[in-house]
């Protein structure tokens, strides 16, 4: 399907691997010009080649900066004034029991899942309101509105970016600029991965079944009964950039497998 995005210039944050890496791919695939970003410049450079081998005809480009610091942030501004799509995609997870959350992981969490975000689209919302396109995708969790308990610290993140969004999507009423949330359920990326092994590796269970003992037990609301994977993640988070896209904003965009229930 053609979507429109020839030739536009999208951000993707924390764009090397998992979630991340598989909306580039898609978006790449429908040739849009893709930033590549990471703390890691190898790796950053790595999958800029990978996506320019099998999208030759795209210019994907790198962008090996820790958005969660000032000084960075202000080098990707310098290196990249101007963006037609916004991916907040970077984030950190990981299960902590509450009672040991420091107040430094707090902060840490918040600065990482959130702050970077909406420093991007302060920077960037106003370019996008002049030349009256744009799109700005942020990419939280089902734990946003249904927290597991299993990690309050990104639960709360998650919900941040669900607020910032709508809050912004005020400010673009009648033009062509979207600010919209898009929420996965459990996804299998390589962080999901080691989760995983980590959760299992002295359990006895076989490799082959820890994803539905993972599933049954800790995601029992699930109706498809699997973790979701990175590139169904990635095609829809394409439509959602693309300018097919635009009778909806402020939006909170389930991709949950049914996790949530909804009451009608």
């Amino acid at each position: 399907m053609d979507l429109g995005l020839q030739n536009k210039t999208a951000l993707i944050t924390g764009s090397t691997k998992g979630i991340g890496k598989a909306i580039a791919i898609e978006m790449a695939k429908e040739g849009a010009n893709v930033i590549i970003n990471g703390r890691k410049q190898a790796d950053v450079a790595r999958v800029v080649k990978e996506i320019k081998t099998a999208y030759p005809h795209t210019s994907p480009r790198a962008a090996a900066f820790d958005l969660s610091l000032d000084d960075q942030r202000q080098q990707l501004f310098d290196q990249l004034p101007q963006v037609d799509i916004l991916v907040n995609n970077m984030g950190i997870f990981k299960p902590m029991d509450y009672f040991e959350i420091s107040e430094a992981t707090w902060q840490h969490f918040i600065d990482v899942n959130f702050y970077s975000g909406n420093a991007l689209a302060k920077f960037y919302l106003p370019k996008m309101l002049d030349q009256d396109f744009g799109r700005i995708i942020f990419i939280a969790s089902e734990e946003a509105v249904m927290p597991s308990g299993e990690m309050p610290q990104y639960s709360l993140t998650k919900t941040m970016n669900l607020s910032l969004a709508k809050s912004l999507s005020k400010l673009t009423k009648g033009t062509h600029v979207t600010v919209n949330t898009i929420m996965p359920g459990s996804t299998l990326t390589e962080g999901v991965q080691q989760m995983l092994v980590e959760m299992y590796k002295d359990s006895g269970l076989p490799e082959s079944k820890w994803e539905g003992d993972f599933m049954k037990h800790h995601r029992p609301l699930s109706q498809i009964q699997r973790l979701i994977r990175p590139e169904e993640v990635g095609r829809f988070t394409a439509f959602v950039a693309s300018p097919y896209s635009s009778s909806f904003s402020g939006e909170a965009l389930r991709l949950d497998g049914g996790l949530v229930p909804t009451l009608y």
